[in-house]
C-alpha cells in the first residue's frame, strides 16, 4: 500500500473521515483563540487593565493541561463521535457566555473554562488513527494536526474584520458568538456524519477506567515521575497569577491552591495504582506488553516541539518590533506570521517523512533542524537584513512543526486501546514546555531565550535516541476474548 493519500477522493470514507476531523479540530482552535485578535475591544468596552489583559491570557491555557488528560479519557471509553460533538457543544456554549459577559470576573471565569476546548486536538488523534493503516497514519495525523491548528491564524485573521462588519462597541461580541454558534453547529453535522472506526472494525477500549493502563511496575514509577512536570506547570501559572506577577490571585489563596494541586496529584497518584495494581500481583503476558519508555519519550519531544511554538508565537511579533528599527506593529506582526503558516505544510510533511523513512530515524533529525534552528535564532539581531531573519525564522519553524507531525505519527502506533490517553499526555506536556518556555521568557533576553529551547532540543534528541521503532503488530482483546494483531510497522 502506497503511503500517499489523495486528499480530494471525498467518496473514500476514510478520507471524508480526516476531512471531517481536522475541522472539527480547526473550529477548536478558533473557539479557543477567539479572544486573541479581539483583546483591545475587549479591554476598551469593559475597562480592563493590562495586567487583566495578561491575566486572561495566562487563564486561556491554565485548564488545557489537565484536560488533555480528561478528554483523552474520555474519547478511549466513549469514542471520538460522541466525544467531539458533546466539546464542540459545551464550548460553543461556553463561548456565548463569555460573550455577553459585562465584568471582568465573569469573563475571566469563561475563559479559564474554555480552556478545555484546546483538549479537543486529543479527540481526532484517536479518530484518524482508527482510519488510516500503519503506512498512511503519520501524513493522515500530520493533515489533520497542521491543517487544524491553523484555525487560531483563521481567527486572528477573520474575527477583527467581521467585528467590524457587525460594528459597534459590542462587535466583538457578536463576532466572538458567532464562532460558538458555528461550533455548536458544527457538532451536530459531526454526530450525523462521523463513525469511529470503518465499518467492520472493533473500537477497543481500556481494560480498566480512571488512569492510563501500564504493563509492569516499573512503568508504573516511570508514569507516577512523568506526572510531575505537569502538576509543576500547573503550579508555575498559579505564581504568574498570584500577588508578585499578575496580582489576580490575592496571597490567601494562594496555599489552598498549591495545596488543592497536591491533593490532585495525591488523588490522581491512587487512581494510577488502583488501575495497575494488577502490575504488582502478578506478570502481563508478553503479548499484551508495550513500553511507557515510548510515550515518556514522545512526551518530551512534544514539550520542546509544540511548547516552543506555543511560546514563540506569542513572543514573535514583539521580538521583530523591537530588534528591527522601521518596523510598525502590523508590518511585525506580518513577518510573525509565517511561523504559524508553515504548519499547513510542515506538519504533513513530519508525518510523511515518518511513514515513509521511519518513526525514530525522522523524528531525530526533525529534532536536531529544531534545534540548530533555534541556536541560529539566538544570533539574530538588528545587524541583520530582516528578510534574512524571516527565512531563518520559517526554517526553524519547519523543523519544529515538521517534529510535531513526527511525534504524532507515533502516537497511535503504541497501544491502540488507550491512544485517546497517550495522545492526551503527550498534548499535556506540550502545553507544559509553553508554560516552561514562557517563563523562561520573563526572565532571561531574547537571544537567551532561544538558547534555553535549543538546549532543550538538545536533551530531546537524547531522548529520541532511545525511542523503539515500531516492528510487526500490537495485540488487542476483543469483547468476546479473542486476540487481534494490529500491524503497526
Amino acid at each position: 500500500m502506497s503511503n500517499r493519500i489523495n486528499l480530494l477522493a471525498l467518496r473514500d470514507p476514510k478520507v471524508f473521515t480526516l476531512h471531517l476531523s481536522w475541522i472539527a479540530f480547526f473550529l477548536t482552535f478558533v473557539i479557543w483563540f477567539n479572544h486573541a485578535p479581539l483583546l483591545a475591544s475587549i479591554q476598551s468596552s469593559l475597562g480592563l487593565s493590562d495586567a487583566q489583559v495578561k491575566a486572561l491570557m495566562v487563564l486561556n491555557v491554565a485548564l488545557t493541561i489537565p484536560s488533555r488528560i480528561v478528554i483523552g479519557m474520555l474519547v478511549d471509553r466513549f469514542g471520538p463521535r460522541r466525544t467531539f460533538s458533546s466539546l464542540l457543544i459545551a464550548a460553543g456554549a461556553m463561548c456565548l457566555f463569555m460573550a455577553t459577559a459585562d465584568s471582568f470576573a465573569r469573563l475571566a471565569l469563561s475563559r479559564f473554562l474554555l480552556g478545555f476546548v484546546g483538549a479537543g486536538f486529543v479527540i481526532g488523534i484517536r479518530l484518524v488513527g482508527e482510519w488510516f493503516p500503519a503506512k498512511q497514519v503519520g501524513i493522515a495525523e500530520g493533515v489533520y494536526g497542521g491543517w487544524g491548528n491553523f484555525g487560531s491564524a483563521a481567527a486572528a485573521m477573520t474575527l477583527p474584520t467581521l467585528a467590524l462588519v457587525f460594528g459597534g462597541e459590542d462587535g466583538w461580541r457578536y463576532a466572538m458568538g458567532t464562532t460558538g454558534v458555528i461550533g455548536m453547529l458544527y457538532a451536530l453535522l459531526f454526530f450525523w456524519k462521523a463513525r469511529d472506526t470503518p465499518k467492520g472494525s472493533t473500537y477497543f477500549k481500556p481494560k480498566r477506567n480512571g488512569g492510563l493502563e501500564v504493563t509492569s511496575k516499573r512503568d508504573f514509577y516511570f508514569l507516577i515521575a512523568m506526572n510531575v512536570p505537569m502538576y509543576g506547570a500547573l503550579g508555575l501559572l498559579t505564581w504568574k497569577l498570584g500577588p508578585s506577577n499578575l496580582r489576580l490571585l490575592g496571597e490567601s489563596l494562594m496555599a489552598p491552591v498549591f495545596v488543592s494541586l497536591a491533593a490532585l496529584f495525591a488523588f490522581q497518584t491512587w487512581q494510577l495504582f488502583r488501575v495497575n495494581r494488577h502490575v504488582f500481583e502478578t506478570e502481563v503476558p508478553a503479548l499484551h506488553r508495550y513500553s511507557f519508555k515510548q510515550v515518556a519519550i514522545l512526551d518530551i519531544a512534544y514539550l520542546v516541539s509544540f511548547g516552543s511554538e506555543l511560546a514563540v508565537v506569542s513572543m514573535l511579533p514583539l521580538f521583530f518590533l523591537q530588534t528591527f528599527t522601521g518596523l510598525d506593529q502590523v508590518q511585525a506582526a506580518l513577518l510573525a506570521s509565517g511561523f504559524a503558516f508553515m504548519n499547513l505544510a510542515a506538519r504533513p510533511g513530519g508525518g510523511w517523512l515518518s511513514d515513509k523513512f521511519g518513526r525514530r530515524k525522522t523524528l531525530m533529525i526533525l529534532i536536531t533542524g529544531l534545534m540548530f534552528g533555534y541556536f541560529l535564532l539566538s544570533r539574530v539581531n538588528g545587524g541583520w537584513p530582516v528578510a534574512l531573519a524571516v527565512v531563518a525564522t520559517m526554517c526553524c519553524s519547519f523543523f519544529v512543526q515538521a517534529a510535531e507531525g513526527a511525534v504524532f505519527a507515533m502516537v497511535p502506533l503504541v497501544q491502540r486501546r488507550m491512544t485517546g490517553q497517550i495522545a492526551g499526555m503527550v498534548g499535556a506536556f506540550g502545553n507544559v514546555g509553553g508554560v516552561l518556555f514562557l517563563t523562561a521568557l520573563s526572565m532571561v533576553s531574547y537571544s537567551a531565550f532561544f538558547l534555553v529551547i535549543g538546549s532543550a532540543a538538545a536533551i530531546a534528541l537524547v531522548c529520541a535516541y532511545f525511542l523503539d521503532e515500531p516492528q510487526g503488530h500490537m495485540a488487542e482483546v476483543r469483547e468476546d476474548g479473542t486476540v487481534e494483531l494490529l500491524e503497526v510497522a
